[in-house]
């Protein structure tokens, strides 16, 4: 298929870069899903004792910008795909991407390109929704199928758990690679609220094998009952932190696999020298 095809992969590109650019143009509440991801992502860099003086920023999200710049950081926005950066050499000594990496069509080669971007040394930070992530609104889309008697179609984003992302981290060539999961729960009186939350963080069905037709009168209201049946739900979000960093010459060795010696913290304090 063609390099520049917007439908080369899982994903329908031009139908996520839309819904990026929405997402980012919203001041809505809904985005506390990106900021927490953030939050978590900045505390995680506050572990690391050494200093850093550019970062690269992947994705539309202006809050982990905004908060890096007021370390003192230079920071590069970049809005491109994460498997088609500009960046030839490398540029950069800091890297993070907040709720994206769940969406892109050649997760292994953006990886590589991040690495690539990185000065040896440098660190690349990330968090997204994963794996246990939806489980009652994959149950309420099953509902609608169901009462509109349609076949099934994926309406759900494929999603990584933890032990693949940091088998990524390890074959994309970074260092020290770290891989873990924390699982947030969130009350929602109102199936639309849901929706409203994830339209705010871009997060909606970008599938290029979507069913584009949308659910009719039946559908919708089968979905809302499922969802809403004791009234409202406890929807779940698994998050997937990974950290990894660039090759450089002066790097403690990893750990045997499976020796569980070293530690997140242990491995995000490098000293610098």
């Amino acid at each position: 298929m063609d390099a520049d095809s917007d439908s080369d992969g899982p994903f329908d590109r031009a139908l996520r870069r839309l819904r990026r650019g929405r997402a980012a143009a919203d001041d809505g509440a809904g985005d506390f899903l990106i900021r927490h991801m953030a939050d978590e992502l900045i505390e995680r860099l506050d572990l690391v004792t050494r200093r850093f003086a550019d970062a690269l920023v992947l994705g539309p999200d202006a809050y982990v910008a905004e908060r890096l710049r007021a370390r003192g950081l230079a920071v590069t926005c970049s809005d491109a795909d994460e498997d088609r950066l500009p960046f030839a050499a490398p540029s950069f000594d800091l890297a993070v991407s907040v709720g994206a990496l769940d969406t892109v069509n050649d997760l292994p080669g953006a990886l590589i390109q991040i690495r690539r971007a990185l000065r040896p040394d440098g660190l690349f930070l990330a968090a997204f929704i994963g794996a246990a992530s939806l489980p009652r609104l994959r149950r309420a889309m099953r509902a609608a199928e169901e009462a509109e008697h349609a076949p099934p179609s994926p309406r759900i984003h494929p999603q990584i758990d933890v032990r693949a992302a940091g088998d990524l981290l390890t074959r994309a060539g970074f260092a020290l690679p770290v891989a873990d999961c924390e699982t947030l729960t969130v009350r929602y009186s109102a199936f639309g609220t849901l929706i409203a939350d994830l339209r705010a963080i871009g997060a909606t069905n970008i599938l290029a094998a979507r069913d584009r037709r949308p659910f009719g009168r039946v559908g919708l209201a089968a979905a809302i009952a499922d969802f809403e049946e004791e009234g409202g739900t406890v929807e779940q979000f698994g998050i997937v932190h990974l950290a990894g960093w660039a090759p450089g010459p002066d790097q403690p060795r990893p750990a045997a696999r499976g020796s569980g010696s070293i530690s997140l913290a242990e491995v995000l304090k490098r000293d610098g020298s």
